[in-house]
């Protein structure tokens, strides 16, 4: 669903101050040969590093961020028309870094700002998953486009539980958020 075709999202984009987005190229449809591994890494805290530095460039990083490409395998790529290139990713390749929450219940339309300016609305096709890091806690994921996520920062991963409610799903409670129509499940509200 485009901006221009929903007023809430519209709304959204503008409390969140989006910038006009351009078309992303059509990674899923390259299929360059692979090339090996470069020594770009993105670290646990969204930060991009090449050859061991941080890349400093933002324009450069919203650049790369445009063609990473998820592959069957598991890798994280950056794929042009001609090579693909492997990268590492420690957690996810993008963190979401504002959200902007309109509504409640089955009506609320949530969406959030990664790290590279993409503008994700919580929806269907763009769910909200959760699992446990190793000290037990929550860790919100965000799914922004072709199987990548964005790992949701920890200021706002509060806003979300804050969201969160209680409801029966199969005959089972369930703690979760209602957002742009579903139901998205963080953990069973018995503790099971």
């Amino acid at each position: 669903m485009s901006e221009d075709t929903d007023p809430a999202l519209s709304r959204l984009s503008a409390a969140l101050g989006a910038l006009p987005k351009r078309g992303l190229p059509p990674v899923d449809r390259w299929t360059p040969p692979y090339c090996g591994e470069i020594d770009i890494r993105i670290a646990a805290d969204g930060t991009w590093f090449h050859n061991g530095s941080p890349i400093r460039r933002e324009k450069l990083v919203r650049l790369f961020s445009t063609i990473l490409r998820r592959e069957p395998d598991g890798r994280t790529t950056l794929v042009t028309p001609v090579e693909c290139v492997g990268i590492t990713v420690e957690d996810a390749p993008f963190l979401a870094v504002e959200m902007a929450v309109e509504g409640k219940g089955d009506g609320r339309s949530l969406a959030f700002r990664t790290s590279v300016d993409d503008l994700v609305q919580v929806d269907a096709d763009h769910r909200l998953r959760f699992e446990q890091d190793t000290d037990g806690g929550l860790k919100p994921y965000l799914h922004v486009r072709r199987d990548l996520w964005a790992l949701v920062t920890r200021a706002l991963t509060f806003d979300l539980v804050d969201l969160a409610e209680e409801r029966v799903l199969d005959g089972q409670p369930w703690l979760g958020i209602a957002a742009g129509g579903t139901f998205h499940r963080i953990a069973p509200a018995d503790g099971a």
